[in-house]
Order: C-alpha cells, then structure tokens, then sequence
C-alpha cells in the first residue's frame, strides 16, 4: 500500500465527520463538501469517500482530479446509483462519469 492510498484514507476518516455534521447543501451553482457513498460495481462492496460538489440544477457535478491515478468514478462510466450527504442530509440520484477530450473527469448526479 502506497503513502497515497494511506494518506487519502486517513483524510477521509477525519474529514468524513465534519463534512457530515457541519456541510450545508449549497445552491445551484455553489460548492461544498460531501460524502458519496456507492456500491463497487465488481465488487458489490460499499464505499464512502469525501469529495467536492457543485450544485446545479438537476443535482451535482464531481470534478474528480487526476483521474487516472484514481478507479472510483470508473464505477460511473455507466450510469448507477449514488449517495450524496451534507449536513446530515442524505440524498439519492444517479450518476455518470464522462471524459472529456482533454481527458478530465466529470461525474454528473441527477439527485432523485
């Protein structure tokens, strides 16, 4: 296991609790953190990470950074079922994860 893989589960850990009981939903267009939970499409194991959202209309979009060095949003590359939670305010939607031509990231959430 890589210092990368220990360092992001660690920040996870610490991090997982605040974003949970302090985060507020933002409005359309604002920013925030939150948790998302989905189940490992191989694997059918659970997993929560924290990561950064931005609100818009139908629901949220995740920037995922350096998206090759990370497998989680490959998960989304069809679309499936996701959880979002800020403040203690669980949502559900779907996702989908789309690569641009420059090869950047978008996980695209239409919340239910």
């Amino acid at each position: 296991m890589g210092v990368v893989s220990v360092a992001g589960r660690w920040v996870n850990k610490a991090v997982a609790p605040l974003v949970a009981r302090f985060g507020k939903w933002p409005d359309a267009g604002g920013t925030s953190m939150a948790i998302v939970t989905y189940q490992g499409r191989r694997s059918g194991r659970k997993f929560s990470l924290v990561v950064a959202i931005r609100r818009t209309e139908s629901g949220a979009t995740i920037k995922v950074e350096l998206p090759d060095q990370k497998r989680w949003w490959r998960n989304f590359q069809e679309s499936g079922p996701i959880a979002l939670e800020v403040g203690g305010e669980r949502r559900t939607g779907q996702a989908r994860a789309v690569r641009d031509e420059g090869g950047k990231v978008h996980v695209h959430v239409d919340l239910d």
